[in-house]
């Protein structure tokens, strides 16, 4: 496909924005704080650099059409140098990812300004400008899915720290991992417990099983048992997860102190907001009790707002502001 360039048919202007992530790339031309049609297409993860940035560069090439954006912006999975465009660290899910130079590829290709961000840090900012924390100075994201990650906005800047690796609450220790392993190679981080991997371990171990006696195979099976049996393993699952989950925002609280906690991911969407008798959500508020100062107890802790392709939208902002 050939580079995106200006015609007599396109216009100029906004960022292209990519999201790689372990499961699936998306990418969409964003002006003016909104995405225009986003294009989704499954991430070759186990093929190799070469192979996900090769995906990645046609679905950017296709999203920008006739157009002729100004940059682009790119969310990821890992640990992002942002200075550098540079993935320093990450986990199999995108196998041989770590070291790989994105800006640098992205550059080669399309001809433009390029900045890179981690996927989970662009959510946030996404969430911060277009979402649930529009109105709020400071916010965290906390986001409970396959993996759990999370982000502080401050005035409308993620807060990367000095390493790119800000905001990984999935890997601060937690009394109910302890021996659990975890996805980074430790044991006893909040991700190998509460993620929606953790949680579904976690019931097989108190013994959740099918209507036939087999092992629950999945989260949505898993939730379903938790909403039949209230007090059987899979509901207990979801209250150690939460509770766990729930204590590591608590001490996130006190050493942050935001205004504003929003959930994301496909854990807290399922079950954070179905009500204060749902065991998830009930746990986690039980566990940020324990743990908050009582001067930061009262955080507001809300729903995303800003849709699924808020990383997109965080992307397009971060490039905005660091790539022209």
């Amino acid at each position: 496909m050939p580079d995106p360039a200006p015609t007599s048919a396109g216009s100029t202007g906004g960022v292209l924005a990519l999201d790689i992530g372990g499961t699936k790339t998306s990418a969409a031309l964003v002006r003016d704080g909104t995405a225009g049609e986003v294009l989704t297409v499954p991430t070759p993860a186990q093929e190799g650099p070469a192979e996900i940035l090769a995906a990645a560069l046609d679905l950017a090439v296709a999203a920008a059409g006739d157009a002729a954006p100004l940059a682009v912006g790119v969310a990821s999975a890992g640990v992002v140098d942002t200075a550098r465009g540079r993935i320093t660290h990450a986990t199999d899910a995108l196998r041989g990812w770590a070291g790989t130079d994105v800006a640098a590829a992205v550059s080669s290709r399309l001809g433009l300004p390029v900045a890179v961000l981690n996927d989970v840090h662009a959510h946030g900012l996404g969430e911060a400008l277009h979402g649930a924390g529009r109105d709020a100075s400071s916010m965290l994201l906390l986001a409970v899915g396959t993996g759990i990650g999370g982000c502080q906005v401050i005035g409308g800047e993620v807060v990367t720290g000095a390493r790119g690796a800000a905001g990984h609450l999935g890997h601060l220790p937690v009394p109910e991992a302890e021996g659990v392993p975890c996805p980074c190679g430790r044991s006893g981080h909040l991700e190998g417990l509460a993620s929606g991997p953790g949680i579904l371990a976690l019931a097989r171990r108190l013994g959740a099983a099918g209507s036939d006696g087999s092992p629950v195979a999945d989260g949505r099976a898993l939730a379903a048992l938790a909403v039949a049996d209230p007090e059987g393993p899979a509901a207990g699952a979801y209250t150690i997860a939460g509770r766990a989950t729930g204590r590591v925002l608590g001490g996130a609280l006190n050493l942050l102190d935001t205004d504003l906690v929003v959930l994301t991911g496909g854990v807290s969407a399922a079950h954070g907001m179905s009500g204060d008798g749902e065991p998830w959500r009930r746990a986690l508020e039980a566990g940020l009790a324990q743990e908050a100062m009582d001067v930061v107890a009262a955080t507001p802790v809300v729903p995303a707002r800003s849709g699924q392709h808020a990383a997109l939208l965080g992307a397009a902002a971060h490039a905005s502001a660091h790539a022209l």
